[in-house]
């Protein structure tokens, strides 16, 4: 896979509090897979790489709003998601409650967000992109290939990956720029996650590899 400033993209799926914070409602699930893997320095890494050799750089993000909580049904991690309110925000037109909230970004990386030049797309609503514009605002940028990090790593990482690939982009996944719940029933997600990236992605590497490719 070529990385290029001209059709490479850098892509950051849910760098929010909930899943990246201590004080998060996920972080008991996390927090020691993002501790294992720097995830937080890591992802922050990417943005200043990105920035500093001018990379366009992507936000695909996770909200839910109060109509959500009115769904029939729902899957596994889905029902505990809304249950732990998740990324809850209290509308898709208001951000009242936003600032410090689970949904909102982590401070850190708020500079590299709200810098008037990162693009924000609309939220997905379960894992992958399939409910939000990411593709499209790839598309009008002539975007082909996608350094893809964020969380959670067999989740939303590995859903934006599977559809990434169907829509016939070149995908390289920052494996230590992610993590993955760690649960006691439903096994170790990161795992699984590194199994399915090898299998699927163009390129798996860490975040030192690819920060000197992007250099």
């Amino acid at each position: 896979m070529n990385i290029n400033k001209n059709d490479t993209a850098v892509v950051v799926i849910d760098p929010q509090n909930d899943v990246l914070s201590e004080t998060g409602v996920s972080w008991d699930l996390v927090g020691n897979n993002v501790k294992d893997n720097k995830t937080v320095e890591n992802i922050e890494r990417i943005f200043k790489t990105a920035k500093q050799n001018e990379f366009e750089v992507f936000i695909s993000p996770h909200y839910y709003y109060p109509t959500d909580y009115g769904w029939k049904f729902a899957g596994t991690v889905e029902q505990m998601m809304l249950k732990s309110r998740e990324f809850d925000r209290r509308g898709a037109l208001s951000l009242d409650g936003f600032l410090g909230s689970g949904a909102d970004w982590l401070e850190r990386y708020k500079p590299f967000i709200e810098d008037g030049k990162t693009i924000v797309v609309s939220p997905h609503k379960a894992y992958g992109p399939q409910s939000n514009d990411l593709v499209l605002q790839l598309r009008k940028r002539n975007i082909n290939n996608v350094i893809l990090l964020g969380m959670l790593a067999n989740i939303c990482v590995e859903a934006h990956l599977r559809d990434l690939i169907e829509q016939g982009f070149e995908v390289l996944v920052v494996k230590d720029a992610t993590a993955a719940p760690q649960h006691p029933e439903l096994g170790d997600g990161y795992k699984a996650a590194l199994i399915n990236f090898g299998y699927i992605a163009n390129a798996v590497l860490s975040t030192d590899e690819v920060v000197a490719a992007m250099a």
